[in-house]
């Protein structure tokens, strides 16, 4: 027996023990939890691949719902869920035009992003309306994310989706010969590796698709906030570094994508062309990858001879922009980008 220095109470030995004992099992069990999700997270991209989901899901609804009010009132003529593959509504597309139109009009495509992983072309629809009711059709496109499906997968049905488009043009309001590429983070890089795929039959044959369109068919393309080199990707430190090596190794089912064909095919400053289409590339000052990104691909297509339209900011820009920050309608430098978009769209197609 022992006694309790404050109340001079008799304390048996085993119940002194008791506090102790119960906070050594709640670290052991702590710890092999802890254990068990690190030796998971390091077979698998699944766990943390849902966790990145997650909050780039809520991110999603939260900008769309904010791009909502900026909505104008023009009448649309709306289609959804268009199914163009069999794969569900990892296959299917909305498409939006002018209740008024008379005719196909310039098309815009719009390839949603989400880092691979996440995201659904519902992320895009208000801004969608917003270009439709400037005289355009617009396409959003669903395709299969990781690691439900991995690459090329996903660039497999984009071709899909453009065959569709072109064959069914005339239903759908739309002038298969002035097509504009079009995306946003993740899907700005697939916007640019189907362009590419379309301007250079080398980079097709590597990859093995025979592209559905013609070079002919695309006017340009919109590159917002993308990413289009995987070694530069591939150096990230930080959370940053880590959520994008965790999203290319459920993308593309690998943890060796950044030595591997993925990191190299998928790296579209290394396949575009001279005859690469008319761009618009824009990035917020407050976003890591528009100096790593957008920039040196501006430059590179610049080098080329391509046409290019920048939107870029000066280091010291307040507030700062943040990833797609053009789809943050509420900011004044969001509704400049879109202007500017509306402009360039007005310089490189024929209404």
């Amino acid at each position: 027996m022992s006694t309790d220095a404050h109340t001079g109470e008799s304390v048996h030995p085993t119940k002194a023990r008791k506090p102790w004992h119960r906070t050594k099992v709640i670290v052991v069990i702590v710890v092999a939890v802890a254990a068990v999700v690190a030796l998971i997270s390091s077979l698998t991209p699944w766990p943390s691949a849902m966790v990145i989901r997650a909050v780039f899901t809520k991110g999603g609804d939260e900008t769309a719902a904010e791009m909502d009010k900026h909505v104008p009132d023009t009448a649309l003529d709306v289609q959804q869920g268009i199914a163009y593959g069999d794969a569900g509504t990892d296959t299917t597309m909305d498409v939006f035009r002018p209740a008024d139109a008379d005719g196909p009009l310039p098309t815009v495509v719009w390839i949603h992003g989400g880092a691979w992983i996440s995201g659904e072309k519902e992320n895009v629809d208000p801004y969608l309306r917003i270009l439709a009711a400037e005289g355009y059709t617009t396409v959003g496109v669903n395709y299969t994310i990781g690691p439900e499906g991995v690459y090329p997968l996903a660039v497999r049905q984009l071709d899909q989706a453009l065959a569709y488009i072109d064959e069914h043009a005339a239903e759908l309001g739309i002038d298969p010969d002035q097509i504009v590429l079009a995306g946003d983070s993740a899907g700005s890089q697939l916007a640019s590796q189907m362009a590419a795929l379309i301007t250079n039959p080398d980079y097709a044959e590597i990859v093995g698709i025979d592209p559905s369109l013609k070079a002919g068919q695309l006017a340009a393309t919109i590159l917002n906030c993308g990413v289009y080199d995987l070694a530069a990707l591939a150096e990230l430190d930080g959370i940053a570094g880590w959520g994008l090596k965790t999203a290319m190794w459920a993308y593309s089912g690998t943890k060796t994508w950044a030595e591997d064909s993925t990191g190299s095919t998928m790296s579209t400053l290394d396949w575009v062309t001279a005859d690469f289409p008319a761009t618009y590339i824009s990035g917020g000052n407050g976003d890591g990858l528009t100096w790593l990104q957008s920039i040196p691909m501006a430059k590179r297509l610049e080098s080329l001879g391509v046409e290019v339209t920048t939107l870029f900011w000066p280091m010291d820009h307040e507030p700062a922009l943040p990833h797609e920050y053009q789809f943050h309608l509420d900011l004044p430098d969001a509704r400049t980008a879109l202007d500017e978009t509306i402009a360039f769209l007005g310089k490189h197609t024929t209404r």
